[in-house]
């Protein structure tokens, strides 16, 4: 850590945050952090609240319970109801792998438990500890990104002390200054790099692809942290290609000078190394310093990003003519398709017919052999280490990649990065740094690596899945975030709180969701839907990002992981209904092509995002969440119905959930389960024929409502049918009664042929 004034600034502001939180739980510490002030104290002091004096902090600071910051958010035309939540008291453990989610809760919560763990790990500290940057700041996010300091309950004390210290780092070399500025950076065509490959090894290629990326991201934020003399702190968000940086705003030349040399240099090595698919937009925007604590601040959020959008139209402008340049073509890559390098050669060594690949596919095929592996990052700027897993070139700097923290320390000169660890004696080593990653996959003896351990592929995914052996793709991203950084915070739209929101959003899907595929039961919101019991874990992570992801698994484990995913997420958002996700989820065969599923799952999440979002695409089907799920009524999510339907009785089964999970647990013989399914896949397919002839106009309507006639009452004659075909003691037994009526409730029909096929392929054997 350089000595810099932003460095001791920014430090200085981490060491009262920790002052804080030891004068809560009764340890004095060996240094006094206020003895000598902030180089911009009055400014954080008034814009941001910061308390400049020791008996600030212990004679008007209360520790309390943090407000969801969720429960603030609010579209246009908003119907969610305003609740007010908290969290629960909560610290990241230390040697956990899979922290328990937490809930939001509308109990009393009693913050003491958390003091004794508090004290133990600040009593130790000495005064060497006391002046290292990384440990500070992972005792502060270990213990305070669940608690609240001060008068704003909503803001955690951890984004309180990041958006100070960014702040302070920011104006350390001329306090005076009356603009600040955001640094934002974009990486893309990360698709075209990542979902375009076929071949055996893809799902490990296309995960060691993702976590390339990843790596990418954090060169560029490592290179501008450099680059612009900044510390760790004036990171506001970085992640799936996308990053915001807090720096000052007093040259604005200078700045623009520094971050399109940044950008040019990575330009460079990007074109190279990923063939003009992958481009680095950087841009910055200088905005008012009293922003910050104002609804403003999402302006010069929103501006920032737009400056982007040109950049990004004009890829690689100043290098066209390279780019341009006639070039020697050979056969191309299997794997890839790149067809602008002949060294050719087989993408896994240990089979004998195995896709000539190139060497980037090698590489990553590599990568995806050890990945699973890998707890620790040294970055460097050689590639002459020893004892690690597999290294990675970014632009200048090399990552190594190890099994240990203990290894990757062992390594002089370096960052060090470690992979969802809060344990505090492994951030005594100066410059490391907490990366979150969602990492989690399935192991497995793999045959292929000659027996070693390896990610789960999609052969054994098919194998392992229950009826029809099919892998299958889950896409799934939360629905308008844009609009929620933008405006939904309204008069909160503060820099603390974004960076809050912000992180809570990345917390869930780069930390909960692996703890979520690892330890179903345990991280599951009370009273959640399963169709089974069974730990679903036949599951593989290519990216979980700050507000995306794409698994891959087992088909019947997808998609319940899906349901789980949804369910967990409303817990986890406080149930808003302004913060919501669509995912969609598509079937295969083990060797369908990679690239093609992506797509395919990708089309289904865009049909659940016409849906009006909130929703899930599957089986052919898209429905809200609430529909799979039988949350509500039909009549609820589609108010044209209520007319229509208004003499029709609620079903005691909703949707499709219930009825599949009713219908597995009558245990009907084989021979009458088929035919029962049939039936009821025909009865949907004729729905569907009809209403498809009325939209082609080979059909008119003979009468105003015949459409609808047709879509929820044709099934009756045959469903009556169907059910008289079952034994007399399952269709008159108690258990099958809700069963029985509800499939006859015309609130049920459009939801036949989901159940059907759902049906249908858990009693598959082939």
């Amino acid at each position: 850590m350089t000595s810099s004034l932003a460095h001791r600034d920014g430090l200085r502001v981490l060491q009262q945050a920790v002052y804080c939180l030891a004068s809560w739980v009764g340890v004095s510490p060996p240094i006094d952090p206020f003895s000598q002030p902030l180089e911009a104290s009055s400014v954080v002091e008034e814009l941001l609240g910061w308390p400049s004096q020791a008996d600030a902090w212990n004679s008007h600071v209360e520790v309390q319970p943090l407000q969801v910051i969720f429960n603030s958010v609010a579209l246009e035309n908003s119907q969610s109801k305003r609740v007010q939540n908290t969290w629960s008291a909560y610290f990241f453990e230390d040697n956990i792998k899979f922290p328990i989610i937490p809930y939001p809760t509308q109990d009393t919560v009693n913050l003491d438990d958390l003091k004794p763990p508090i004290r133990e790990a600040i009593a130790p500290l000495s005064e060497a500890d006391w002046q290292n940057f990384s440990l500070l700041l992972l005792l502060i996010e270990k213990f305070a990104a669940y608690l609240s300091v001060g008068k704003q309950a909503d803001i955690s004390l951890l984004d309180w002390t990041r958006t100070t210290a960014a702040v302070a780092a920011a104006l350390a070399n001329q306090p005076d200054v009356e603009r600040l500025a955001l640094v934002s950076g974009d990486l893309s065509g990360i698709q075209n790099f990542i979902y375009t490959i076929a071949s055996d090894g893809a799902l490990k290629s296309l995960r060691a692809r993702s976590f390339y990326l990843e790596l990418v991201t954090h060169e560029v934020v490592e290179q501008l942290l450099e680059t612009l003399g900044v510390p760790r702190t004036n990171v506001i968000y970085a992640g799936g290609g996308n990053l915001y940086l807090l720096v000052s705003g007093d040259n604005a030349s200078e700045l623009d000078s520094k971050i399109k040399a940044v950008q040019k240099k990575l330009n460079l090595w990007l074109k190279e190394e990923f063939q003009g698919k992958v481009f680095l937009a950087l841009d910055s925007n200088c905005f008012p310093l009293s922003a910050i604590a104002s609804s403003d601040f999402s302006q010069a959020w929103e501006a920032t990003t737009k400056k982007l959008a040109p950049q990004k139209l004009r890829k690689f402008k100043h290098q066209l003519e390279d780019v341009l340049q006639v070039r020697e073509a050979y056969d191309p890559c299997k794997v890839c398709h790149r067809d602008d390098t002949h060294h050719l050669k087989p993408l896994n060594p240990n089979e004998p017919d195995s896709s000539l690949a190139c060497p980037t596919c090698r590489n990553m095929f590599k990568l995806g052999s050890v990945l699973f592996k890998v707890e620790a990052i040294a970055r460097t700027d050689t590639s002459e280490i020893s004892g690690a897993l597999y290294w990675l070139k970014c632009g200048d700097s090399y990552y190594h990649l190890f099994e240990t923290p203990k290894q990757a320390q062992a390594v002089e000169n370096a960052d060090y990065f470690l992979i969802n660890n809060w344990t505090l004696a492994d951030y005594k080593t100066a410059n490391t740094s907490l990366m979150l990653l969602g990492n989690y996959g399935c192991r497995i003896q793999d045959e292929d690596e000659g027996g070693r351990e390896s990610f789960i592929h999609s052969r054994e995914m098919a194998k392992r899945a229950k009826g029809l052996q099919r892998f299958a793709c889950l896409r799934m991203d939360v629905d308008r975030l844009g609009q929620i950084f933008a405006k939904g915070l309204g008069d909160k739209q503060t820099l603390p709180r974004l960076a809050g929101l912000s992180r809570q959003m990345s917390y869930f899907f780069k930390v909960y969701l692996n703890s979520l595929a690892a330890v179903r039961n345990e991280n599951l919101p009370q009273n959640a839907k399963l169709l089974s019991p069974d730990s679903r874990q036949n599951l593989l992570f290519i990216y979980a990002g700050g507000d995306d992801l794409f698994v891959t698994g087992s088909w019947n484990e997808i998609v319940e992981f899906s349901f789980d995913i949804y369910q967990a997420f409303r817990a986890y958002t406080g149930y808003n209904q302004d913060v919501t996700l669509s995912g969609g989820i598509s079937l295969h065969e083990p060797k369908f092509p990679l690239y093609l599923a992506a797509k395919q799952s990708g089309e289904a999440e865009e049909s659940a995002k016409g849906n009006g979002r909130d929703s899930l695409g599957l089986f052919g089907e898209v429905f809200k969440w609430e529909e799979w799920l039988g949350i509500s009524q039909r009549q609820s999510i589609d108010s044209d119905l209520q007319v229509y339907l208004q003499d029709e009785g609620k079903p005691e089964l909703f949707g499709v959930f219930p009825l599949v999970e009713q219908l597995k647990q009558q245990q009907l013989d084989p021979n009458y389960a088929r035919s029962f399914v049939r039936n009821l896949l025909n009865t949907a397919n004729l729905q569907s024929q009809i209403l498809q002839e009325f939209e082609d106009h080979r059909r008119e309507p003979q009468y105003d409502n015949e459409r609808q006639d047709i879509r929820y009452y044709l099934h009756l004659p045959r469903i009556a049918y169907t059910l008289s075909r079952l034994p007399a003691d399952i269709r008159t037994a108690d258990s099958f009664k809700p069963v029985r009526t509800s499939l006859k409730n015309p609130h049920n029909s459009p939801y036949f042929k989901a159940i059907a096929t759902w049906l249908e392929l858990l009693n598959r054997t082939s």
